[in-house]
């Protein structure tokens, strides 16, 4: 009997070793590993640990290289209480609350394994799989290997599998878990549904032995093109490297440093026409290095601040945005945020409510959403999920937060579109919260100085009179407040434009939050019409816009929120049902009355901004 060693078991519960970001992996060559996988779920995690602590054994280790059915038939006495090739078949990407009608409220450990044929593509090649997300611990084997373990629900990992491949079949295995503590990010309470599981792609990617690992192009506030190249293998250091922009005809070419590192600049093109919302350009990007060619599509543009305005490309925005959750459309979405689930949505904010801006709430989403968002022209605020409950005094939660950033940025600062990065959502002030985000703070300023920090912070109240009292706003580029005044308070819809704000500080606000519950289809013709009510929900959006003209430093909104989405918090039998009804359409794309009241608004400042 093969038993699996100690060694193993605590490969689950270790940090990732030897995870990479493989920046633009997308678009590079590879083989896809998304379609139908075998899974299984293991609530008392068998898979892990026998029921002593100890490691588990060859009757329950589900990453065992061999087939179950034919071992035991080989074997009398052999024991399998498991059997992952004759487990129930899904369809990945996508979360395991698709998978039967029994998963809904699952939290725990599943298991997912499949078959693939490999070919080696020749030598001086290396290999990697990679997962754009798993929620959200996994651990990765390969033909019975452990590759290692990522923990972090929205951020993509790969590791090397070049030894571990063979010729003719191959065996994945991965174990998920979506079970979170408070010393997770984010923790166990949150308002958004789990979707545990593996929502992304999953691919083999197909490099030369050194290769372009991380590149980040950008145009900076000088108006030149910036450029910071990694290489990674045996060969990254002191290497000739070219970056090419074909389209305006120009290059750039050095040699890596000692650490396989390349910085330089090039001054812009007079051709170069810049990214922006109205016009949303892209050139085709390439760097040369050895046997490597990396590929991206970059849009060049600049974000700064000045006083208390955003300019975008030196000309003074207002974000006419919307917040939106990673969720498609339908009545039982799983996560699977396919490009076409991502333009549906993108769609209603572009054209239908004539927006320019969407903040990715509350962590980072698929990297295709990102590229898609280029591509429309939406300005986008990106955050990572340190929500409300955080172990602010854990230093594993900060290690934690401060890999999903790194993580977060180095796959998307490529992205023109991006122009905020969050720290935080909801998170109640104390020191020890505040030195957290700082070192965060201080984590997004040295990865990318390109761009502008943010966090979503509450506020005071007294009276009539809203106050920016966090000392958090003295870090930020720009200042962003969750307010539902008229929602989580008993104020009278038309006193909500009597509301003033005083700031602490010059500098540009955005409404990041504001909203009302209405369940589409729920009319109430009342003078003063009830909650729920697509009435009131319109209502409050024609009282709170009025109250947010009259805030002079106010440059940007992102309403509280675009569709409805899954909530298991929210358990009203009648207007929640399991989800947050704050949505300006319905879960499957129905248009609420305040859709067209933002929509009104919006098309008015965009006429005017014209």
């Amino acid at each position: 009997m093969r038993v699996i060693g100690f060694a193993l078991a605590a490969l689950l519960m270790s940090p990732p070793a030897g995870a990479q970001t493989l920046v633009a992996a997308d678009l590079r060559p590879g083989q896809t590993l998304d379609g139908a996988w075998h899974w299984s779920v293991d609530p008392y995690r068998d898979g892990v640990a026998g029921f002593h602590g100890g490691p588990p054994s060859e009757s329950t280790a589900r990453w065992q290289d061999s087939i179950q059915e034919v071992e035991a038939a080989k074997r009398p006495t052999a024991l399998f209480e498991f059997d992952m090739q004759r487990s129930a078949i899904t369809h990945l990407p996508g979360s395991w609350i698709g998978h039967a009608p029994e998963m809904r409220y699952y939290q725990g450990l599943v298991w997912y394994q499949r078959t693939f044929d490999w070919q080696p593509a020749g030598t001086g090649k290396r290999v990697y799989l990679r997962l754009g997300s798993a929620d959200y611990a996994a651990s990765i084997f390969l033909n019975g290997k452990p590759l290692g373990k990522h923990v972090g629900a929205f951020t993509p990992f790969a590791f090397d599998v070049t030894a571990l491949l063979r010729a003719g079949s191959n065996q994945i295995t991965i174990g998920v878990d979506s079970a979170r503590t408070d010393n997770d990010v984010p923790p166990p309470v949150t308002d958004w549904e789990t979707y545990g599981g593996i929502t992304r792609s999953i691919r083999l990617v197909t490099v030369p032995e050194t290769f372009v690992d991380d590149a980040f192009v950008r145009l900076d506030r000088n108006g030149r093109i910036a450029v910071f190249v990694r290489l990674l293998g045996p060969r990254a250091a002191d290497t000739p490297i070219r970056l090419a922009i074909p389209a305006l005809g120009t290059a750039i070419q050095g040699r890596t440093d000692g650490k396989g590192n390349w910085i330089a600049s090039l001054a812009a093109p007079r051709a170069l026409k810049r990214w922006s919302p109205d016009s949303p350009t892209l050139y085709d990007v390439e760097i040369l290095a050895g046997e490597d060619r990396f590929a991206d599509r970059i849009g060049f543009r600049t974000i700064e601040v000045q006083g208390d305005r955003i300019l975008l490309n030196g000309k003074s925005i207002f974000l006419r945005g919307i917040s939106m959750h990673e969720e498609e459309l339908g009545k039982d979405p799983v996560r699977a945020m396919s490009p076409a689930a991502a333009r549906a949505l993108f769609a209603e904010i572009k054209q239908g409510l004539h927006g320019n801006f969407v903040r990715l709430a509350h962590y980072p989403h698929d990297e295709g959403t990102t590229r898609l968002a280029d591509e429309m022209g939406l300005l986008v605020w990106s955050e990572v999920p340190v929500y409300w409950r955080v172990a602010w005094n854990n230093p594993d939660t900060l290690a934690t937060a401060r890999r999903m950033i790194a993580e977060n940025i180095r796959r998307d600062r490529n992205r023109a579109a991006i122009i905020l990065w969050s720290v935080a959502n909801e998170t109640p002030v104390s020191d020890a919260r505040n030195a957290f985000l700082r070192r965060l703070i201080g984590d997004v300023r040295a990865l990318d100085d390109s761009r502008l920090v943010t966090a979503a912070l509450l506020s005071a109240r007294q009276g009539k009179t809203m106050r920016i009292d966090d000392p958090l706003v003295n870090d930020l580029d720009v200042m962003a407040i969750n307010t539902y005044n008229g929602w989580y308070s008993n104020d009278p819809l038309a006193d909500l434009p009597l509301i003033a704000w005083q700031s602490p500080v010059t500098k540009p606000l955005i409404f990041s939050e504001f909203g009302a519950d209405a369940l589409h289809g729920y009319h109430d013709g009342a003078a003063a019409p009830h909650k729920f009510s697509e009435e009131y929900q319109a209502e409050y959006y024609r009282r709170t816009l009025e109250m947010a003209a009259k805030v002079p430093f106010l440059r940007g909104l992102s309403p509280w929120i675009l569709k409805d989405f899954r909530s298991p918090r929210r358990q009203h039998p009648v207007y929640q049902q399991g989800w947050n009804r704050k949505g300006l359409i319905s879960e499957t794309g129905q248009r609420k009355l305040a859709f067209g009241v933002l929509a009104a608004d919006y098309a008015a400042r965009e006429e005017a901004e014209h």
